[in-house]
């Protein structure tokens, strides 16, 4: 019986359907998720955005329990304000690399739990339609992100690429680093081509965070249902019990829950709601 959610949410609650689902979930959806959590079921939700971005939604449903930002940087419970895990960036780590893709010209923003900075001289069309609106905050401008960087706990940093040369190109410009660090690239159904990459410590990633979410609830992960549109998200579906892909998911998300047997489920695309369709086949409503 499936006892918890851990929800991708990005291309899962919010789609690219301006004023339908987008920049919020359906009221549909919102509904779902606190009528599920009035009733016992922990709701997770896992997203690689910044943490603080969730909030809106964990308020909205009132989901007090614990939720992954951040890549899984951040295990967090907003509504109890507490904070189970917090993976800060050596302050020598982020000068490097900051310099390292300021150099090259990438676009790069520093991550905290609360916030999100970048330089005033690389303020831009990105800064605007890429993250105002998916973050649903403005950016904390400051003069040096090197400066800043040494006195902030940095949690993650993201480098954006505008398009798959250009990540390329960042993967490249990462090479002598993987030692140190952890580069994960995340996509927003608003924001294509532009790609999001999450630098953080070396091990971080939604798997890990949905460990940590089982180990401090008592949930087992072979009694929770796990939903994602991207490979990412296969992270922590795969450790998962239960597993659903949204129909706008990729085609090798697709093919690994197929994998899961009756345990594993192809809904519809977040633009018709698929995460209910997907909720309805496993009896959640």
């Amino acid at each position: 019986m499936i006892q918890a959610l851990i929800l991708d949410v990005d291309g899962v609650l919010i789609g690219d359907k301006n004023g339908y689902n987008w920049p919020s979930p359906h009221p549909d959806v919102i509904y779902a998720l606190k009528s599920l959590r009035e009733r016992g079921m922990f709701v997770s939700l896992c997203t690689g955005k910044g943490t603080f971005a969730m909030r809106e939604i964990v308020e909205a449903a009132h989901l007090d329990n614990l939720h992954i930002g951040d890549g899984g940087a951040v295990v967090v419970d907003f509504l109890k304000n507490r904070v189970i895990e917090k993976h800060i960036l050596p302050s020598d780590d982020v000068f490097r690399m900051v310099h390292l893709f300021q150099e090259a010209g990438v676009y790069i923003e520093l991550y905290t739990l609360d916030g999100y900075y970048i330089e005033e001289k690389n303020i831009s069309e990105i800064t605007r339609k890429q993250h105002e609106d998916i973050l649903l905050r403005k950016p904390i401008v400051v003069k040096s992100l090197v400066e800043v960087g040494k006195t902030l706990e940095v949690v993650k940093i993201m480098p954006i690429a505008k398009d798959e040369k250009d990540k390329e190109r960042i993967i490249q410009l990462f090479q002598d680093s993987k030692s140190s660090l952890s580069l994960q690239w995340g996509v927003h159904p608003t924001a294509l081509p532009h790609q999001f990459g999450l630098l953080t410590l070396p091990g971080i990633s939604k798997k890990q965070a949905a460990e940590t979410i089982s180990k401090n609830t008592g949930v087992l992960l072979f009694e929770t249902l796990g939903i994602g549109d991207g490979m990412t998200d296969w992270h922590f579906m795969d450790i998962c019990g239960y597993a659903g892909a949204m129909g706008n998911a990729v085609t090798e998300l697709k093919e690994k829950v197929h994998l899961k047997g009756n345990r594993g489920y192809i809904g519809t695309s977040v633009n018709e709601n698929g995460v209910l369709n997907i909720f309805k086949h496993f009896g959640l409503i």
